[in-house]
């Protein structure tokens, strides 16, 4: 019996001095993880230029939309298919109206050198025209650069869909908004932090509300 209770109270003692250890930790210590303040140690290294902004954002644009298009043989026209992207990246770029883009064309290897380099900026004021058709200012997309067909997807000489293209990047801030310091930055992640909260707090639109009388 004398044994057990001996037993009972050095393990009794050992869970209090553990206890006693945790009570000298620091507020907080269970649900950090490690990352607490990596938010705001981000924001400073983006407004002293340690973190690329347009960097960030050009990746952000590549990854959450489509950025290339394809078109038929030897042709400029837009198709459906074609659109329908175009009309993803136009929505995308009214949400950062601080940004400027460039379109890039090419074309597949077929032809010569001096007639791929114009279909290809043929392509790329396509895209222009048509951004700008969804409300996306001219002066904010380049048709900049014809490739003509020396950067092919496929290095095929016969017709190939996949090097007749134009591909449309973040280029950098549109006028007035090039110094990340003036808030353009933090303008960009307040304001979807507002579209979030209303997007979750609005009612769907199509459920009809229940009005009871007295």
């Amino acid at each position: 019996m004398r044994g057990h209770m001996r037993f009972f109270l050095t393990v009794s003692t050992a869970l209090a001095l553990a206890g006693c250890g945790d009570m000298h930790r620091e507020a907080g210590a269970e649900v950090d993880a490690g990352t607490f303040g990596n938010a705001t140690m981000n924001n400073s290294l983006v407004q002293t230029g340690a973190i690329d902004a347009q960097g960030i954002m050009a990746q952000r644009f590549a990854r959450e939309v489509p950025s290339t298009i394809t078109f038929p043989f030897n042709s400029s026209e837009l198709t459906g298919e074609a659109r329908a992207v175009l009309d993803q990246q136009a929505m995308w770029m009214r949400q950062f109206p601080e940004l400027r883009f460039s379109v890039y064309g090419h074309t597949d290897l077929v032809g010569g050198d001096g007639y791929n380099q114009a279909l290809g900026k043929r392509r790329a004021k396509a895209v222009v025209a048509y951004l700008a058709s969804r409300g996306i200012s001219p002066s904010r997309v380049d048709a900049l650069v014809s490739f003509g067909k020396t950067q092919p997807v496929v290095n095929t000489l016969s017709p190939e869909e996949r090097n007749r293209r134009t591909v449309t990047e973040v280029s950098g801030w549109s006028k007035g908004n090039g110094q990340l310091l003036n808030g353009k930055y933090a303008a960009i992640v307040a304001r979807e932090y507002i579209t979030s909260a209303r997007a979750s707090i609005e009612p769907p639109t199509n459920v009809t509300q229940l009005v009871i009388g007295n």
